[in-house]
């Protein structure tokens, strides 16, 4: 793999994340869920059962482009690519939110850590896990209590 190669791929597997971060912020679980479809995501597998999730833990208002109101701000992220076309990633995150009744603030901060494959079509997720680090107000933004979820 020459040097230029394993920038592109880098470069490939980075775009991943942020198009992650991006597809949750514009409301897209659909998205989402065909993003990861291909992996599982903290221990859920398929596109369709990966959008459900998002669906039903997930604030949107309509009144807003039916979006969370969120902006996931993915950092620091170092990836790692493999010889047999297999690559890690390691990010942070941090979750602002705005809304009517929440003022302009982070309300979750953790980390990622992706595995991702690499086909004919290009890279593709096939593990994301989320270490949740921090929890601030998140009653705008989830619709389950995020110290029962995974219990």
């Amino acid at each position: 793999m020459s040097p230029g190669d394993k920038l592109a791929d880098k470069l490939a597997v980075t775009e991943l994340l942020y198009r992650y971060a991006e597809l949750i912020d514009a409301g897209d679980f659909g998205g989402v869920g065909r993003l990861l479809g291909r992996g599982n995501f903290m221990g859920v597998a398929g596109a369709d059962a990966i959008a459900g999730l998002f669906a039903s833990t997930t604030r949107r208002y309509p009144e807003h482009g039916n979006t969370p109101r969120t902006r996931h701000l993915v950092l620091n992220p170092i990836v790692e690519i493999s010889q047999d076309r297999t690559a890690t990633a390691r990010s942070t995150f941090c979750v602002v939110q705005n809304t009517e009744s929440v003022p302009l603030q982070p309300i979750v901060v953790g980390r990622y850590s992706d595995a991702f494959g690499c086909d004919d079509d290009g890279w593709y997720f096939t593990e994301r896990r989320v270490d949740v680090e921090m929890v601030g107000d998140v009653s705008a933004h989830l619709m389950i209590d995020p110290h029962s979820y995974g219990k």
